[in-house]
């Protein structure tokens, strides 16, 4: 049921994306409750002029690496899990593809159920709340 959507500034490598794409998988997969090929993720990369952000917020030093990743999730997970799924995300990107944990700025934007069709014009979740 996530939506996942990763931004970055433009010119990495295939190689690069796909090692982020896959590291937040696994990390939704271990610690986020996501089940096995739910798997719904998108990059999009910026130019420059396109790409702006806080170098220093929070006393974080950023750097142009900056990935930016907001995961669109159903409203049933506990701060604990959240938690535990920044950090995850954190250490799979720093061992592949390498990033920073400071470059790596995660956004959870929960919502209902009922707020997903993946196909054929059905409210699959909408179902389970009624």
């Amino acid at each position: 049921m996530p939506l996942v959507r990763v931004s970055l500034r433009r010119g990495k490598p295939a190689t690069h994306r796909k090692a982020i794409l896959d590291g937040v998988y696994r990390a939704m997969r271990e610690a986020f409750d996501v089940p096995e090929e739910d798997r719904f993720m998108v990059v999009t990369e910026h130019d420059e002029a396109d790409f702006s952000y806080s170098q220093s917020y929070l006393g974080i030093a950023r750097s142009d690496d900056l990935v930016m990743i907001q995961i669109t999730a159903n409203d049933t997970r506990t701060l604990a899990k959240k938690q535990a799924l920044y950090r995850q995300i954190a250490e799979n990107l720093a061992a592949d593809p390498g990033l920073r944990p400071e470059d790596v700025f995660i956004n959870v934007v929960e919502v209902l159920p009922e707020n997903w069709s993946f196909g054929l014009g059905v409210a699959q979740y909408a179902a389970a709340r009624r």
